[in-house]
């Protein structure tokens, strides 16, 4: 499988599936077509798109992802392949019995990750880390000072150099550009997850009992500020208060699937996910101790 992510949003589509083809007629144009083998991810978010069963079989079958997103962006639905390991049966298992211990200490290592590389990025952008640096290295198993949460409120308005700025805020600010990327993101991770053997909804740490995509969730935190790079670029050049379009969209897809140097190698984000799913596997296997984590 290549890294193709194909986004339908902006007009009226309908998709079926010939001769191992996904076939794309969107509007009036001509239908355009690619091997379901080199699709990773299909994500819909135009309630006006019409998908046949065999479509979204085809998809699954070939091992990749469909995410369904609401108006804003956020995904609601998300259709995962369930026989995409050999011992998926044996590591399903090890999943739900995995001890409370080992649970707090790959999330230890998750939030000192996710915060370090949130304080990477400040380096990167602004030259100093808001001292996330200090807090990662102070982050105990389970995280029970809540040092996520603390370290969150820090580093947002020194990201986007706004006092003001809250995640999440429903006004028309980059809030809509980073729901897009991390609903991107998040099929991306529960993608490897399902590549790797495991079931996306047995979690670490997120325990919202409508979400089944738990650990997925956990997993693409050290991962967030991929997107929030890439949103933060698209700012200084846009107005952050314009709607997300399609070339937004695109803008921030490709910026994810740059490649990426790891370990002295030129790699792409699936790769890098890919990967570091395969290691908690190995971790909750009892064969790893700690995670093979990525440095965005």
């Amino acid at each position: 499988m290549t890294d193709r992510i194909i986004d339908i949003s902006e007009a009226f589509a309908e998709l079926r599936v010939r001769h191992q083809q996904l076939v794309i007629k969107v509007g009036e144009g001509d239908p355009v077509t690619t091997p379901l083998a080199e699709l990773a991810a299909l994500v819909v978010s135009n309630p006006s798109v019409m998908v046949s069963q065999a479509v979204l079989c085809g998809i699954a079958e070939a091992g990749g992802s469909v995410v369904i997103c609401d108006r804003k962006f956020l995904p609601v639905a998300m259709l995962l392949p369930l026989q995409a390991h050999g011992t998926q049966a044996e590591r399903f298992a090890r999943q739900a019995q995995a001890p409370l211990p080992l649970r707090k200490r790959l999330w230890q290592q998750i939030v000192q990750a996710k915060i370090g590389a949130q304080g990477r990025l400040l380096v990167r952008l602004h030259g100093q880390d808001g001292g996330l640096g200090a807090m990662a290295a102070r982050v105990r198993s389970g995280d029970p000072d809540n040092l996520e949460a603390q370290a969150s409120r820090r580093y947002w308005p020194l990201l986007f150099g706004d006092p003001h700025f809250r995640r999440g805020s429903p006004g028309p600010d980059q809030n809509a550009y980073l729901n897009y990327g991390y609903a991107v993101l998040r099929a991306l991770v529960a993608r490897a997850l399902c590549g790797a053997g495991l079931h996306p909804s047995f979690s670490l740490q997120h325990h919202n009992r409508y979400d089944a995509f738990r650990l997925a969730d956990d997993l693409m935190e050290p991962l967030r500020p991929l997107v929030d790079a890439a949103v933060y670029e698209w700012i200084q050049n846009h107005d952050r208060t314009q709607p997300l379009d399609k070339e937004c969209k695109a803008w921030l897809i490709g910026a994810l699937l740059e490649r990426r140097e790891a370990a002295g190698e030129s790699r792409t984000l699936f790769d890098l996910v890919a990967r570091y799913a395969s290691s908690l596997a190995h971790c909750l296997l009892g064969e790893a101790g700690c995670l093979e984590m990525p440095e965005p």
